[in-house]
């Protein structure tokens, strides 16, 4: 009897290009409670340019990385900051362009989920939203539940950059649940 094992990739694309940024620290750790069949790559996009209609054709070399990076995995995992109510722009231009041109969007079809970081109490609630209504435009099956409006608050991360134990159960469930909800829309 054979046994083959589904490795599922996934691309995670946080909208914070600092270099000290909670979103990308949490992506970091929330890596760490993948499952070992499950592998991770955060992908750059602070060096994609502004989203033209006039390269679509023919679009810069950092937006044909982007592009063929989404298109390589198995899922997506965004980890966003909120500014002014909404998502980052850098990570708006990012989808943008990696969605064009039309018909030809590299998120079609890929299953996601959202969580950011946030030092206020809502954490990132309305930019996860106006997030989720774009993947719905894409074709982008989203996780609905749970959702994850995480608060940066002493303890969350442990020493090691990990979750730490007061935060460790709900972001394990929620990274099991993502990871479920990949498996399940694979062909």
């Amino acid at each position: 009897m054979e046994i083959h094992m589904q490795n599922y990739h996934i691309a995670v694309i946080v909208g914070s290009i600092r270099r000290d940024s909670l979103n990308r620290k949490l992506a970091e750790a929330l890596i760490r409670l993948g499952p070992p069949d499950f592998s991770f790559s955060l992908i750059p996009i602070a060096d994609v340019p502004h989203y033209n209609q006039d390269e679509e054709n023919d679009p810069p070399e950092s937006v044909r990385r982007l592009k063929a990076a989404v298109g390589a995995s198995q899922g997506l995992l965004f980890v966003t900051p909120e500014y002014n109510r909404s998502v980052p722009g850098v990570l708006k231009n990012a989808i943008d362009q990696a969605s064009r041109p039309y018909g030809q969007s590299a998120w079609t079809g890929k299953p996601a989920a959202v969580i950011g970081i946030s030092p206020g109490a809502a954490g990132t609630a309305l930019a996860q939203q106006h997030l989720r209504n774009m993947l719905a435009f894409l074709d982008v099956p989203t996780l609905g539940q749970p959702e994850a409006f995480i608060q940066a608050k002493e303890g969350l991360f442990d020493e090691d950059g990990g979750i730490g134990a007061a935060s460790r159960q709900f972001l394990q469930g929620w990274m099991d649940r993502f990871t479920a909800w990949v498996r399940f829309h694979q062909p």
